[in-house]
């Protein structure tokens, strides 16, 4: 399937260039020749008759990235030097803050700090807008353009202005690069609980989340009294990868399936013999900053009954892309599919909602930050079921028994709300106490399908 709509897009680029290729254009219609003669105009105009005289590769890459942002957030054009920065990005190992960010409307906006980098240390938080770089605005640039300026020698110092919706004004934030060298998986004991941190989805994730289960039971002799998956703030990676944590903790079912634009256009991925975890308990964390390949580890435990979801709604990214190569040093990043959890479910826009809902208190800002998910992204795709009937869970709804403030914990040395509730949890309940709670949670959620479903043929009767 990938072959043919890779020598497809080629043909048609090739013709909007050399339009006495005709031949080769013979199944598109008659307003599509117009649109690209339009094209081939108004190109030919900008090259004769701009202020300034323009490199015709800068035109061309312009337009093509003027068709992909027409599609929405996530698909892209790549030339050799966005080439260079997925590469860095992906060893993760380079000189800069540890920052993972946008372009919207002009502003550089803050997707999510990595764990313990410079930028998360010093404070900054998913949803910021960076302003200004060492004093210098960066409003209206690129974003490649304010990548570079981020980067640098590791030890120099950097400070950013920042926006954050909620406070009155703007503030500078100062902090050192550092060598960004990420790893995807760190682990943890917490009162005989293991806690697996994963912070982005690349290659061999999967392994390093069966050596920390080793890792932990090591060091502690014994087995746990579970673990604590932890993937806040991680912005996704490999499907293959997510696959892989998934099967580490299910012994059999669908995992997660991906569909495209056809009806037949579906692949499906299950889980193979064996919970490396003999089945004890597991919580999964997660946040706004919690997207793709997060969302499908979490949904598939969830479905499965096999974890327990705390935190906050994730980002709702349900969407698969894929890298197709144009050239030797260039390359198509196209939206191909939607995935959807093993009950069904796509996650575009709604996100995974916690079975237990529990805000940051740690984070004095948590009240007046507004989230920033797939849903504020422009030209997002639709979920397809529809939302409009869904009421998601507010993130801030008032609890009684969150009512602690940032000072009061920090005062009781709680520098993580959510881990600290996370564990709580685990311990007071233990294996049965957390399956009870998972019971729970999946009766609930029945529940509300069976009435948005006969909402929906009530409506349809009518």
């Amino acid at each position: 399937m990938k072959k043919p709509f890779l020598q497809a897009t080629a043909l048609v680029l090739s013709v909007a260039l050399l339009p006495a290729a005709t031949s080769a254009l013979s199944a598109v219609d008659a307003s599509t020749y117009r649109e690209m003669e339009q094209f081939m105009n108004v190109f030919d105009r900008v090259r004769s008759e701009y202020v300034d005289q323009v490199d015709d590769t800068d035109l061309i890459k312009g337009a093509i990235n003027g068709m992909l942002a027409s599609l929405d957030p996530h698909s892209s054009f790549l030339d050799a030097k966005d080439f260079e920065n997925l590469r860095t990005q992906t060893d993760g190992n380079y000189g800069g803050l540890g920052l993972s960010v946008t372009m919207e409307d002009g502003a550089v906006k803050v997707i999510a700090p990595f764990k313990d980098t410079p930028a998360d240390l010093a404070g900054v938080k998913a949803g910021d807008y960076i302003t200004h770089i060492n004093g210098k605005l960066i409003y209206g640039g690129s974003l490649d353009e304010a990548v570079e300026e981020m980067r640098g020698k590791p030890g120099s110092p950097i400070s950013i202005t920042i926006v954050r919706p909620g406070r009155d004004k703007p503030f500078d934030v100062s902090m050192k690069r550092a060598i960004i060298d990420l790893k995807p998986v760190t682990w943890e004991l917490k009162d005989k609980v293991g806690v697996i941190s994963i912070n982005s989805f690349s290659s061999d994730t999967g392994a390093d989340v069966q050596a920390a289960i080793l890792g932990i039971d090591k060091a502690l002799g014994q087995k746990p009294l579970g673990y604590i998956l932890d993937m806040r703030s991680n912005p996704g990676g490999l499907l293959d990868e997510a696959v892989n944590v998934s099967d580490v903790f299910l012994s059999r079912g669908e995992i997660v399936s991906q569909r495209g634009r056809g009806k037949s256009d579906i692949e499906r991925y299950f889980a193979t013999r064996g919970d490396a975890t003999n089945g004890l308990p597991i919580i999964v964390l997660i946040d706004a900053g919690s997207a793709s390949a997060s969302e499908i580890v979490a949904g598939a435990l969830q479905d499965h009954h096999r974890g327990l979801v705390m935190g906050e709604r994730s980002f709702g990214k349900g969407s698969v892309q894929t890298l197709l190569p144009l050239s030797n040093d260039s390359a198509l990043r196209l939206t191909t599919a939607r995935y959807y959890t093993p009950s069904g479910k796509s996650v575009q826009e709604g996100g995974i909602k916690p079975d237990i809902l529990v805000p940051q208190l740690s984070d004095p800002d948590y009240k007046t930050r507004p989230r920033f998910r797939e849903s504020d992204l422009r030209r997002h795709l639709i979920n397809e079921v529809g939302l409009e009937d869904e009421v998601l869970e507010e993130d801030l709804k008032d609890d009684p028994r969150f009512k602690a403030t940032a000072e009061e914990l920090k005062e009781d040395g709680i520098e993580d709300f959510q881990l600290h509730y996370a564990l709580q949890t685990l311990s007071r309940l233990g294996p049965e106490g957390l399956k009870v709670a998972m019971n729970k949670a999946a009766e609930k959620t029945a529940a509300q399908a069976a009435k948005k479903s006969a909402k929906a043929a009530t409506a349809s009767k009518n």
